[in-house]
C-alpha cells in the first residue's frame, strides 16, 4: 500500500450513455485513454437509490433508499428529496478508505444526501424557506463558512436553474466552479461532483433530439476546465451516470386507477382534493417508471395487483418474490412495486376532475406532491 493515496475526483453525469457520448468530445477522449465499461443499475435507476448504491456497494434491501421517496408509514406521508444522511444504512466508501487511510478527506459537491453526512467538505441545495412564504436560492455547506466564501466566488447558487421549468447549463456550471474551487483550495482525497444538466432536455425532449443532442455538447465543454484541473493535479477521474433516459409516449395514472376502483380516498379543503394515505387501502408513490404500492390491509395486496396488472402500460407487478429478485425487498418498499412497459411513465395524479386538482399540481412543489413529476420541467417561468 502506498503512503498516500491517489486523489480522485469522481463525476456524476446524470443521464450519460454510451450514445451521447459520440457527442462529448473530451468525455469520450477521457474514457479512451483510460478505461470504457458497462455500468449496469440498480431498481429503481433512480438518483437517490442509484447513489446510494454507488456509495455504499449494497442494495436497496440493505442501505434502505427504495426510490427518490417513499410513505414513511410511521408519519403517514409520502416525503421525496429528503435530504439527511442518516436515512441510507451502512458503510459508505470514505469509511472504507478511512480504514487504510486514517485522515482521508471527502468533498460532497451535491450528490444527495449530503446533509449529516460524515464528509469534511459539503454542498448541497437548500432553499431558503422564509415566514411569509417565500423560498429562495440558496445551499447548504460544511464547514459553515465555505458558503460564503462560495457565494462570494461564484455567486448565490441558482437553484431555480437547477430544477424546474428555468432548469440549465447555468446549475452545472456553478457546480463546476464550486468543485473546482475546493479541489483547488482544500485538496480532499476523494471529490464528488454531481452533474444535473443532461437530465433537463432529456426528459423534455427525449435523447435523440437536437436539443438533447446539443445539451451534451454543452456540458462536454463546460467540464472542459476541471478535467484539465484533474489532470495537473494528478487526479483520477472517474466519469459514471446513475441512468439513461429513454423516449415515452403514454402516461399511466395508477391513482387515478386505484382511486375508480376504491382503493384510494382523498379529503377536500376550499374545493381541492388531497391524497389521504392514512385512509386510503392502497396508493401508488410514482417515480418514472416504477411506482411503490402501499396496500394498508394483507387481504387487499391480490385484489390491487389485479387491477394494476390489467393496466395498459404496465409490464409487471412485483410481489415479496418479485423484490426480493431484485433487491428492493425493504420494509420502506410498497407492498408491491409496478414497473412501467419501457413506452410508458408513472404520473401522481390522483384527482379525476382537474377543477379539484390542488394548486401545488401545476407548480414546482418537489415536496408535497406525493410523486415525482417531470411536468415541472415544463411549466412556464414567467406565469405568475
Amino acid at each position: 500500500m502506498t503512503t498516500a493515496p491517489t486523489p480522485l475526483l469522481v463525476l456524476d453525469v446524470v443521464g450519460l450513455t454510451p450514445a451521447l457520448l459520440e457527442h462529448m468530445p473530451r468525455l469520450r477522449s477521457l474514457g479512451r485513454s483510460g478505461s470504457y465499461v458497462p455500468l449496469g443499475t440498480v431498481l429503481p435507476a433512480v438518483t437517490c437509490a442509484a447513489q446510494s448504491t454507488f456509495l455504499t456497494g449494497t442494495m436497496p434491501r440493505e442501505h434502505g433508499i427504495v426510490g427518490n421517496g417513499w410513505y414513511f408509514r410511521e408519519l403517514g406521508e409520502v416525503l421525496l428529496w429528503r435530504q439527511h444522511n442518516g436515512l441510507v444504512a451502512g458503510d459508505k466508501v470514505w469509511d472504507a478508505a478511512r480504514r487504510l487511510y486514517p485522515g482521508y478527506t471527502v468533498a460532497n459537491v451535491c450528490w444527495w444526501y449530503a446533509m449529516g453526512a460524515d464528509t469534511d467538505f459539503t454542498v448541497t441545495p437548500r432553499p431558503v424557506y422564509y415566514a411569509d412564504g417565500r423560498k429562495e436560492p440558496d445551499c447548504y455547506t460544511r464547514p459553515p463558512e465555505l458558503h460564503d466564501e462560495l457565494h462570494a466566488a461564484l455567486g448565490t447558487f441558482p437553484l431555480f436553474r437547477f430544477w424546474g421549468p428555468g432548469a440549465d447549463l447555468v446549475s452545472s456550471r456553478w457546480i463546476i466552479d464550486a468543485t473546482r474551487h475546493l479541489n483547488r483550495t482544500r485538496r480532499p482525497d476523494l471529490t464528488l461532483c454531481y452533474v444535473p444538466h443532461l437530465d433537463y432536455d432529456l426528459q423534455r425532449f427525449g435523447p435523440k433530439d437536437p436539443r438533447s443532442l446539443a445539451a451534451a455538447a454543452d456540458l462536454d465543454a463546460a467540464l472542459a476546465p476541471l478535467l484539465d484541473d484533474a489532470e495537473a493535479e494528478g487526479r483520477t477521474v472517474v466519469v459514471l451516470s446513475e441512468y439513461g433516459i429513454t423516449g415515452v409516449s403514454r402516461p399511466v395514472d395508477l391513482n387515478r386507477v386505484l382511486r375508480r376502483s376504491g382503493h384510494l380516498e382523498v379529503h377536500t379543503q376550499d374545493g381541492m382534493e388531497y391524497l389521504d394515505p392514512m385512509a386510503s387501502r392502497a396508493f401508488a408513490v410514482a417515480d418514472h417508471q416504477l411506482a411503490h404500492v402501499y396496500v394498508r390491509r394483507p387481504e387487499d395486496v391480490a385484489g390491487v395487483r389485479e387491477v394494476l396488472e390489467k393496466v395498459a402500460g404496465v409490464a409487471e407487478v412485483l410481489d415479496e418474490r418479485g423484490k426480493k429478485e431484485h433487491g428492493l425487498d425493504h420494509p420502506r418498499s410498497g407492498e408491491l412495486v409496478a414497473l412501467a412497459e419501457p413506452d410508458s411513465w408513472f404520473t401522481y395524479y390522483y384527482w379525476l376532475d382537474d377543477a379539484r386538482a390542488p394548486d401545488f399540481a401545476r407548480l414546482v412543489e418537489i415536496h408535497r406532491k406525493p410523486g415525482y413529476d417531470p411536468a415541472e420541467l415544463f411549466l412556464d417561468p414567467l406565469d405568475p
